[in-house]
């Protein structure tokens, strides 16, 4: 009779073990957010769950064509990252599913959607990265201008995204037209095209060429240009006087996800102080959206810097007007 006990008890346990497995299941995602910090959290809300995440990355404009051309047949169940307009767009095309998270109230409004279909998990502004010996060598300053990049100085030498795929390049056209207005803005773009040496598809791909001196300057979110500052190479942090908007980085459901459950845990997880401290923690640059995480990297400390509030859903109204603006004005 002990045996059978012992053999029940072991086939019970298989049993749970194989229904907790079953239970936890998987979640499908894209990542806008990049691949070596998406892998982290990802990580961590498996070990925390019980959840396994299959992922793919993608700069914001791929992601938005994706989940808009896979939108009666949806691959993936969630979004982690990119900026918000992103999301904007998207509840245009109907493609995202509204649900508000477990932590959703301890994050301020103007960080979340107004009907729940994103919230946002951090702040991330723009900001300037020149490369240092570039500085010494021309003998200049940081630039701590938008027109300090019209310098002939910088002629054929500047990387930064492009607007067809990246929401940091839209992001860029935001923060001008916000400081300069609408007409000024696309003007001081064409001009800016003089130096530019290479556009690239995601937001932080010209970060390295400038770590290495193959250009001398961009405009990146923080989030890209701390993690090469952070690595050691010789680059500077500038912001301009004239202020820089920011982007919120933010997460979301997309409809007709077929890991529902799953996928609102996910995003009661991003939204959690957990999670917040997780990527402070990790040195994961992003500006926690949440009040109640303190910030530790003084870099990341925006007392000092001119910042730009722009309205979110604005900033989904005008993405595709504003890129092909920039397509018919400025690179042609």
């Amino acid at each position: 009779m002990s045996k059978l006990r012992v053999l029940a008890a072991s086939l019970l346990l298989v049993a749970c073990m194989s229904a907790g497995a079953w239970a936890s299941g998987e979640l499908n995602a894209y990542s806008i957010m990049p691949e070596k910090y998406a892998s982290q959290v990802f990580e961590a809300f498996t070990a925390e769950t019980g959840i396994k995440v299959n992922f793919m990355r993608f700069s914001s404009g791929e992601a938005l064509a994706r989940v808009i051309a896979e939108k009666n047949n949806p691959q993936v169940d969630v979004i982690l990252g990119g900026p918000a307009d992103t999301y904007e767009a998207g509840i245009e095309e109907d493609v995202f599913e509204p649900y508000r998270p477990a932590g959703a109230d301890a994050i301020p409004a103007k960080f979340r959607s107004k009907d729940d279909y994103w919230t946002g998990i951090g702040i991330i502004p723009l900001v300037f990265l020149t490369n240092a010996d570039f500085l010494k060598e021309k003998g200049l300053e940081p630039p701590t201008s938008w027109n300090d990049l019209l310098d002939p100085a910088y002629k054929d030498g500047l990387q930064m995204a492009d607007t067809r795929t990246s929401g940091t390049a839209t992001e860029r056209i935001y923060s001008l037209v916000k400081i300069m207005g609408e007409d000024e803005a696309f003007e001081y773009q064409k001009k800016l095209h003089q130096n530019i040496q290479m556009y690239t598809k995601s937001g932080a791909g010209g970060a390295m060429p400038i770590a290495t001196g193959q250009c001398a300057s961009g405009i990146f979110y923080i989030v890209d240009a701390l993690d090469i500052q952070q690595q050691g190479y010789p680059v500077v942090l500038s912001y301009p006087v004239e202020g820089v908007s920011y982007g919120i980085e933010g997460s979301g459901i997309l409809k007709g996800a077929k890991n529902m459950e799953n996928a609102r845990k996910y995003m009661d997880w991003v939204s959690s102080k957990s999670f917040a401290q997780f990527i402070v923690d990790r040195k994961i640059n992003y500006i926690p959206t949440r009040d109640d995480v303190e910030v530790t990297n003084p870099a990341l400390d925006l007392s000092k810097v001119k910042l730009i509030e722009v309205d979110v859903a604005w900033k989904g109204e005008k993405r595709k007007e504003y890129v092909d603006r920039w397509i018919n004005e400025v690179i042609k």
